[in-house]
């Protein structure tokens, strides 16, 4: 089973898992990952790796 991607969640102010996680790369060619909090339903933003 894969690890689940983990964000902060600015809504809740606590870290949560990314649902539906999507790689992306900033204007600067940084990679990072977006998706959709597990709870809320609000966005979610990562810079990294998946």
């Amino acid at each position: 089973m894969a690890k689940p991607v983990m964000g902060y969640c600015v809504k809740e102010k606590k870290k949560r898992e990314i649902k539906n996680p999507k790689q992306v790369k900033l204007k600067n060619g940084r990679p990072a990952v977006k998706g959709v909090c597990v709870s809320c339903g609000s966005q979610m933003f990562r810079i990294g790796k998946l």
